[in-house]
């Protein structure tokens, strides 16, 4: 009799259990956190899974360079998979950039990554960030070593510099009166570039003569302007070199407006692009820059690497870009590119 009791007791409480757990299935949604079928590599992805994310700031937004820049960044966004936000003040002005900065530690990025219109100005928002934990990582323009953890230069500055010196001297004879017309005076990758470029004149072409240095910022428009009262102000001109990417391209406008293509030499930095059309009619002779793309891609490739502690080495192959060097704290990513009429269709940036 207790036997029998003891039966349907049983047999009760696992009809019981049973109605239970398909009532509390049918209600309650379970996160699966492991499953016998789930490979071991599977797992080791999840737990390396982290969405980082990563500001990127130009000195200015809306120009071809940094547009090329932008698109690189967000290939190297969509292959490591962490977020990427990219933006530019709407001129290159170093309080719009400290105004962004400020907006990005307020998301609490995980890092930032400024072109800096001025090394100093950006210094204590800068310091800011890192005090709340933020890396900071400078490229194409650096601002002062101790607000950052590292910078990443296109090319080496003293091999830029004399670079575009000879490309003067190559389309002038080495001899004449010739300007500078910068993008900025303070920004140190152009002050730099500048520097080298007076040295290797001064070293090796005792014939050409500067005679004027005109800051434009990165307008187009100013830079046409600032160009057609250059040329009508020494009309025994002879060359024109463009430190800043947007200022070559309208140089050169200028002096096939000013029916002076041939007369004088229009050289500097700009991407291919721009240049095409002004290089095949000879207002413009050479343009010399980077891949802007790979800059962009490679920023984001070392701003990840850096939050997983990794930091860039000397010789490093990094797939994408190629062999960087490092000297030590700056990242040198190649050498310059030089753009002629010659092979300007060959490049699409």
């Amino acid at each position: 009799m207790k036997k029998i009791v003891l039966v349907c007791l049983l047999t009760v409480l696992a009809a019981y259990f049973v109605s239970g757990c398909k009532n509390g299935l049918e209600n309650t949604k379970y996160k699966i956190i492991y499953s016998k079928n789930e490979t071991d590599s599977e797992k080791v992805e999840q737990q390396k899974e982290k969405s980082y994310t990563i500001a990127i700031i130009p000195k200015v937004g809306g120009i071809p360079y940094f547009n090329e820049a932008e698109i690189g960044a967000m290939e190297a966004a969509k292959q490591l998979n962490v977020e990427v936000f990219f933006e530019g003040p709407d001129v290159a002005d170093s309080e719009q950039q400290i105004r962004i900065i400020e907006e990005f530690i307020e998301k609490r990025v995980d890092v930032i990554a400024v072109s800096a219109n001025d090394p100093e100005d950006l210094l204590p928002v800068l310091n800011r960030a890192r005090n709340e934990n933020i890396k900071v990582i400078t490229w194409d323009a650096d601002t002062l070593p101790e607000a950052r953890e590292f910078f990443i230069n296109m090319v080496h500055p003293e091999t830029l510099g004399r670079h575009i010196m000879d490309t003067l001297a190559w389309n002038t004879g080495e001899e004449g009166d010739y300007i500078i017309m910068t993008a900025s005076l303070t920004a140190a990758n152009l002050s730099e570039w500048m520097h080298w470029m007076l040295v290797q004149q001064e070293e090796f072409y005792p014939q050409l003569n500067l005679i004027d240095v005109a800051e434009t910022g990165e307008d187009p428009g100013e830079a046409y302007i600032q160009s057609l009262k250059m040329l009508d102000k020494y009309p025994d001109l002879k060359g024109i070199i463009g430190n800043g990417s947007i200022i070559a391209p309208s140089a050169a406008q200028a002096v096939r407006e000013k029916n002076k293509s041939g007369e004088v030499a229009v050289v500097g930095l700009s991407p291919p692009t721009s240049m095409r059309e002004f290089l095949k009619d000879g207002s413009a002779q050479v343009a010399t820059l980077w891949s802007p793309k790979r800059l962009g891609y490679l920023t984001v490739v070392l701003a990840e690497q850096l939050l997983q502690g990794k930091y860039p080495e000397d010789w490093q192959d990094v797939p994408g870009v190629g062999i960087i060097r490092v000297m030590d704290d700056v990242v040198i990513m190649g050498e310059p590119i030089d753009f002629t009429a010659e092979n300007v269709d060959q490049y699409d940036f």
